[in-house]
């Protein structure tokens, strides 16, 4: 039957999204002799590196480490050429990744699935898509990704701007020229202190609109030193197996052994000012135990990081307006940078203060905020995204409850794996999963391996659904808030808790115990007979059992 006609085609299990997560989900499944589809909104494979294309887009976690364990020979074959990788390598190596494993045949471009159904008759989802299309499979797959709904302005006279805008989230494939123009960034998340090195090199004046100032560091990017990449593929399959016993998922970072506090003000000084100068977030957050749970010891470290702004920017109200005061370092994503600080000497650069001084409206020919004009040729929206939540939210998924009712005062699952009252339906890197606060190949690798496992569990016991229990959802929405409560995350008014999202629920989102912790918990669950899930035997297989 062809995938064009009218007919629902029938799969053993829909994938939705083909970013890292949903490419291995194709590659893992298919070696258990499943028959997938993949829908991808996008014109390629990639997800966030299809999307997120704008001036200076890095990742923030070395090469050698982001990228796919699953294949040794692919481990061993790829040269990253920078410690960090930038948008157009990590693409290029997704790419290469579909190519080699033969993965685009199972997928649907530029196809953005609008519903998803469950029917507990057949234990089967039908999906529809913006094609009017329609596909049936035992069980979905939400590969949607924590950071692919783009925030979109919603600011007041947008649509008489004569200038041109963009979004960081949706940024044009061509690139943008700002040469000779003048440039509004509104925004200073991890997008905004990336795109802005670059975009302040091209642009007449940039004026960077910011409402609340973040902790960056200093990525220290370099060429990949060969000895270094030599040393690394030689001892992969001891790193990758290391990397599952660290909190964040990332190995080679010597855990630290003591409290901030136990340490002299001289030693914490010649700490922090190693860390900086090595370059890297999870070096930084590694050099004290209590960093992220300790308000006293987190000051240390956070004070230390304001003495490093107000000595690299020379003019001393924006240094001050530029050092963090709201939140602990840390309970934010620490965003690593490029002379981020160091732009804002440039005599073109301008920050403005819109927490103080709030923006009004655009007009056709600029910004207005409360107590000035700018007259703007471009605008950037570096704003962030609807996270965690906002992707699956904009899916019409339903099995007699909806997604959108069930998620109505934040997102609950069980494991961020599987949802109440939604058979069959399973997530990749899901709300109360580690995801975001980890790396997050090795975080889709897991999730897909798990679910594969249990896929294999149903087939060999002869079952058609599974979902997670209501209490076993219960328990670990209360673990996932009771361990954030026990850190400094909740502290911060950020994107972990929905806080960029005007009227979105404030819930704390990722589970933050660390990938250890989390791992053994999924781990113990199915070596347990995946509690906390129930199983069974649809109705239209029970009544041909009965005949």
């Amino acid at each position: 039957m062809s995938l064009y006609s009218t007919e629902p085609v029938r799969f053993d299990a829909i994938i939705v999204g083909a970013g890292v997560g949903g490419l291995y989900a194709i590659h893992r499944l298919r070696k258990l002799g499943l028959r997938v589809r993949a829908f991808e909104a996008g014109g390629g494979v990639g997800g966030t590196w299809y999307w997120n294309r704008y001036p200076g887009c890095r990742c923030d976690v070395e090469s050698l480490e982001y990228s796919y364990a699953f294949s040794d020979e692919l481990q061993q074959e790829w040269h990253w050429p920078e410690r960090y990788g930038t948008q157009p390598e990590i693409l290029r190596y997704i790419n290469h990744v579909a190519d080699r494993f033969d993965l685009r045949r199972d997928i649907e471009f530029n196809t953005r699935v609008k519903e998803a159904v469950f029917d507990n008759r057949t234990d089967t989802w039908t999906i529809k898509t913006d094609k009017g299309k329609t596909a049936t499979a035992r069980y979905c797959i939400m590969a949607t990704g924590n950071l692919s709904t783009p925030r979109k302005p919603n600011i007041a006279g947008l649509e008489s701007f004569q200038g041109k805008w963009y979004h960081t989230g949706l940024w044009p494939h061509e690139g943008v020229d700002f040469t000779g123009l003048r440039v509004g960034v509104i925004g200073t998340g991890s997008s905004g202190v990336q795109s802005i090195p670059i975009i302040a090199k091209q642009a007449k004046h940039l004026y960077v609109f910011q409402r609340t100032a973040n902790f960056s560091l200093p990525a220290r990017n370099v060429p990949m030193p060969p000895d270094k990449e030599r040393a690394h593929k030689a001892d992969y399959p001891a790193r990758r197996r290391a990397a599952y016993d660290t909190p964040f998922g990332i190995a080679g970072h010597p855990p630290p052994v003591k409290s901030a506090l136990e340490a002299t003000e001289e030693e914490r000084r010649r700490a922090y000012e190693a860390k900086w100068t090595e370059g890297g977030s999870i070096s930084f957050l590694y050099s004290y135990t209590d960093l992220l749970v300790n308000k006293e010891s987190n000051d240390t470290a956070s004070e230390f990081v304001r003495r490093k702004i107000r000595a690299t920017v020379k003019d001393p109200k924006t240094a001050e307006l530029l050092c963090p005061n709201d939140h602990p370092i840390g309970t934010k994503r620490l965003i690593l940078d490029t002379e981020y600080y160091e732009t804002y000497n440039r005599e073109n650069v301008t920050l403005v203060d819109i927490r103080g001084n709030p923006i009004k409206e655009i007009t056709p020919a600029g910004l207005r905020t409360a107590d000035a004009e700018y007259a703007l040729d471009a605008i950037v929206f570096a704003t962030g995204f609807d996270a965690m939540t906002g992707a699956m939210k904009e899916i019409d998924i339903r099995a007699g409850l909806s997604i959108r009712e069930k998620w109505e005062h934040g997102p609950r699952t069980y494991l961020g794996i599987m949802i109440a009252g939604f058979p069959n339906l399973f997530m990749i890197t899901g709300p109360q999963s580690p995801g975001v606060k980890s790396q997050m190949i090795l975080a889709c690798e897991q999730h897909v391996d798990w679910i594969a496992d249990c896929m294999q569990y149903l087939h060999a016991h002869g079952f058609s659904h599974i979902e997670a229990e209501q209490d076993a959802e219960d328990a670990w929405v209360r673990h996932n808030n009771e361990v954030a409560d026990r850190t400094l995350y909740p502290l911060a008014n950020s994107w972990y808790v929905g806080a960029n999202i005007p009227g979105k629920p404030r819930v704390f989102m990722p589970y933050v115990g660390g990938v250890t912790a989390y791992k053994k918990k999924c781990d113990e669950v199915a070596a347990n007979g995946y509690e906390g899930f129930r199983f069974g035997v649809s109705i239209e297989e029970q009544r041909f059992a009965a005949n």
